[in-house]
């Protein structure tokens, strides 16, 4: 239940709709099936329990919402095969061959009516507005994904309240010399994975798994242009994770530590053990996002 990754960004402390006022513009993006129009991708807000109906589920101060994404499943090779059969009836009918332009336009045509025959895969993006320390927290491991709700949510939001979310230090920069130092900041151990890159050559990379490297050999490897841009961590013996360069927090699992506090969220209802489950992962989280910060030198004022 709990976010796997974080793609961490501020929300302006002005920005405090209502559910009724975010769930009205939410629903002017909902999820339409088979929506498809000249974008590969077919995108929308989905409720996020059915048996709710709602788009928004809300715990508390807490808006939960989720990005449903449709892709259709049409490989290349057969568009280009539909298209080149198609542009030999084209050239009988008219006497000479297509060229450059009437090409394009013949794929685009064949990819139209090939997309609507193709089958659909479907994935999910959730989203956590946190309205009261105004964090919007994506789950998902790569941009693209965060990229997708944010730009849904710019089609419906003017203005957009979303703001990066930027700290004094750079990750790269304080994972370094965190290794280089041997020392943790406090509240943090480093665990046993750690991946190295060359400043100059990003295809020069040094990865360390389940294994802690020996200090003179770091040292080594730092001196030649080596910086650290992704490091094991755990948060007060609650909460292990990967920090990357770009800030984003991966690989989030909830340690035994917390194992008694969520044996004991009993209730048959399955959305209630959900709410108490998010109650639980939201103070958590959000004590790690503030002890971060800090080791990483204070957030920026933007």
């Amino acid at each position: 239940m709990w976010f796997k990754n974080l793609k961490v960004f501020r929300l302006s402390p002005t920005w405090q709709p209502s559910t009724e006022e975010f769930e009205t513009l939410l629903q002017k993006q909902a999820f339409q099936a088979g929506q498809f129009s000249s974008e590969p991708l077919n995108l929308g807000w989905a409720p996020f329990f059915d048996e709710e109906g709602t788009l928004i589920h809300k715990v508390g101060r807490h808006y939960l919402v989720k990005l449903l994404v449709e892709k259709k499943l049409l490989p290349a090779s057969v568009i280009n095969q539909f298209a080149k059969a198609k542009a030999l009836e084209v050239e009988e009918q008219q006497g000479y061959k297509v060229g450059r332009k009437q090409m394009k336009e013949i794929k685009e045509d064949v990819t139209a009516v090939l997309r609507t025959k193709a089958f659909s895969i479907y994935r999910e993006t959730r989203v956590w507005f946190d309205l009261d320390n105004h964090w919007m927290i994506v789950d998902a491991g790569a941009s693209s994904k965060s990229d997708e709700v944010i730009g849904t949510l710019a089609k419906v939001l003017d203005p957009l309240p979303i703001l990066s979310y930027m700290t004094e230090q750079s990750p790269t920069s304080s994972m370094t010399s965190w290794l280089l130092d041997e020392t943790a900041p406090d509240s943090f151990t480093i665990d046993q994975d750690t991946e190295l890159k060359s400043m100059t050559d990003s295809r020069i990379s040094v990865r360390y798994a389940n294994h802690s490297p020996e200090h003179d050999e770091l040292s080594k490897h730092i001196t030649a242009g080596k910086t650290c841009t992704r490091l094991a961590m755990t948060w007060n013996d609650r909460v292990s994770f990967v920090l990357n360069d770009a800030g984003d927090i991966r690989r989030i699992t909830p340690l035994d530590v917390l194992a008694e506090s969520r044996e004991n969220l009993n209730s048959d209802d399955a959305i209630e053990h959900f709410d108490a489950e998010m109650t639980l992962m939201f103070g958590e989280l959000n004590a790690l996002l503030n002890d971060l910060t800090d080791a990483l030198g204070g957030e920026k004022k933007q």
